[in-house]
This record gives structure tokens, sequence and C-alpha cells, in this order.
């Protein structure tokens, strides 16, 4: 895609993936993703101002929305944006909005929530920046729970604002975002096999009500995970890099998965479990060198259940959400609610 295909006087945005959970913290962390070799792992949204609002849809994985009778998520979040907007006195629209697909769908990659952080980035560039930045992030949580009520951070957090975001409670009751620190030197790989795995279907596989103990263990894990990342206590990350409460239920829907986990952990991996809800994986390791047996194991894995896969290596993406055209520049680097 170049900007060439687009009409002039429009925005075009991205936000990229992530990792949602990111082991300890079910609902609660979630991570961006940046390959190393410097290719754009998640969607694109083009916005520009129309007669007549317009939505067009293309990328790879286009297709696989094509026959979907709900709205897309896009067009919902141009609509909570144009209502938050209006509720600010901002009369705002109609849009023409081109979505290029470029993540695939069921993935665990925080698909969805790349497609709505990246419609919200170009209509808020496009319209003068009218709502603030915990705004933005409430309307996110909002279109990425529309489905399933509520409103859900751990993926639309980092994707639109960067890093590694826990979800906390905020000042007005609602639920918040803080960017947690990361040791620069531990890298993500991610594998994703030909295997669509719908969040509905991960869902359902978990208990209605976790046992007392298990809720304690999680609990716990995810303090000393945030404990061990505010003193460097590497040994302690280790023990915590991993998902006591979820993992035990959605594994069984993901061909490969305990091939992979125990070949990654095998080749060094610091911990290792699904990206989100599966089928995708991801692993945590020391270094570059590292990080490619670590990828090789996690395809292994899914080779032995006859599923192809592919695979990144990948650091934090810092950035989140960011234009590229007319001038590629971050948004909200600089503004963590």
């Amino acid at each position: 895609m170049t900007d060439r295909d687009y009409p002039p006087g429009g925005v075009t945005a991205y936000a990229p993936a992530s990792i949602g959970n990111f082991a300890a913290g079910f609902d609660l962390l979630g991570a961006a993703l940046l390959p190393l070799d410097g290719s754009l792992l998640g969607d694109l949204v083009h916005a520009a101002p129309a007669a007549e609002a317009s939505f067009t849809l293309e990328g790879p994985f286009a297709p696989a929305l094509a026959g979907e009778t709900r709205p897309n998520l896009a067009l919902r979040a141009a609509d909570l944006f144009r209502e938050a907007a209006a509720a600010k006195g901002r009369a705002v629209g109609p849009f023409a909005l081109r979505l290029e697909k470029r993540l695939p769908v069921a993935s665990g990659l925080g698909s969805s929530a790349s497609s709505i952080v990246a419609t919200l980035a170009a209509l808020q560039a496009l319209c003068g920046d009218p709502l603030s930045v915990p705004e933005l992030l409430e309307l996110a949580g909002r279109a990425e729970g529309s489905t399933s009520g509520g409103i859900h951070l751990d993926n639309v957090a980092p994707s639109l604002l960067g890093g590694l975001q826990l979800t906390v409670p905020g000042r007005d009751g609602k639920p918040a975002a803080r960017r947690l620190p990361w040791p620069a030197d531990l890298l993500l790989v991610v594998a994703h096999p030909e295997y669509q795995l719908p969040t509905a279907r991960s869902r359902a596989a978990l208990p209605e009500r976790p046992a007392w103990a298990d809720t304690v263990a999680f609990a716990g894990n995810l303090a000393g995970f945030v404990h061990a990342l505010h003193t460097g206590d590497r040994a302690l990350l280790a023990r915590c890099l991993r998902d006591p409460l979820v993992e035990a239920h959605r594994a069984p829907l993901v061909p490969g998965f305990r091939a992979a986990q125990a070949g990654a952990l095998a080749a060094g991996a610091l911990g290792c479990t699904l990206s989100g809800s599966g089928p995708s994986i991801f692993a945590v390791a020391g270094d570059e060198a590292d990080a490619g047996t670590v990828a090789a194991a996690l395809q292994g894995g899914f080779a032995q259940a006859g599923l192809p896969s592919r695979a990144w290596v990948c650091t934090l993406d810092l950035e989140g959400a960011r234009l590229l055209s007319p001038v590629s520049r971050p948004l909200f680097l600089e503004a963590q609610p």
C-alpha cells in the first residue's frame, strides 16, 4: 500500500499488534509488538473527509471479515468517536474510511484492537485532536468490549500507547492504564499457526468462577511479575512469566501448543504461553541468537501438529499508534493517561 492509493486530504494511521494477558495478567496486561526486521505488524486505516460516509476493506486478511454480519469494529470505533466529539460540541464527519487488514483474525495478536486503535488514531489526527488520550482509551476499550460487554484495555492500551501496559483503577472509577518497565535486552518471540481460534470459543472454555486457590495464585504471580520488573529481579521475573489461571483451560484448544511450549523452554526461553486467547504463542528470550532458536522451537511444535506457522522476533513497540502520512510521527508517546 502507498499513499498514492488514496485521495488527497486524508491521513493514514498504524496501530501495532499486541500480546494480551502477557502470561501473568489475564485481561490486565498487554504488550505492543515491534518486529526487529522493521516490518509493520499491525493494521492501517486511512481516513479522509467525504460528502458521504464510506468504508472499504482491503489487505491480506480482508476476506476473513467479508462475510461477517456484525458491523466491522473499525466502524464501531468511528461511531463512538463521532458521538464523543459531538458531546464536546464538535461535529465531525462524514468520513471515507479504508481499513487495510494486515493482521490475521482470531489470532491472539490483538487483531480487533489494532483495527479499532488505528481508526481512532486516524480520526483524532484528521479532526484536530478533539478528544483527550484517556477519552480515546475509553472509546477503544468500549469498542473492543462491544461484543462481550464492559471495557477491555489489555490489547487496546498497548496498541494505542505503546510498551507494556497494566490495567489499573482510574480516578473516575473507570479502568485506566499504566506503562510498566521492561528490560531492553529481553526479546519477544511470537509464533502464529495457520489456525483460527475465536475469542468467544476461548472464553467459553474458562470456568464461570475460578477456585479461590487459583485466584490467590494468580494475584501473587501478577504481583510478583510487577515487582520483578520494578526491581530488576530477573530470576523472579522468569518464575512469574507464566499463566496460572487460564492456560490449562485453553491449551487443549491449540494443536501443538504443549510441544511448542516445551521446545521453547528447552531452548532457553524465560517463559512461554499463549498470546492473548491463542492460537498464537509467545516466549521471552534473552538475546537475538537465543530468540532464533526459540522461534524454531515454537514453529517445530506447531509442525508436529501439522500446522504451518510464521514467527517474528520482536521488541516492545514503545510508540504505539502513529501516523504514517502525511507526516510520519508518534501520536501518544508522551501522553499517558
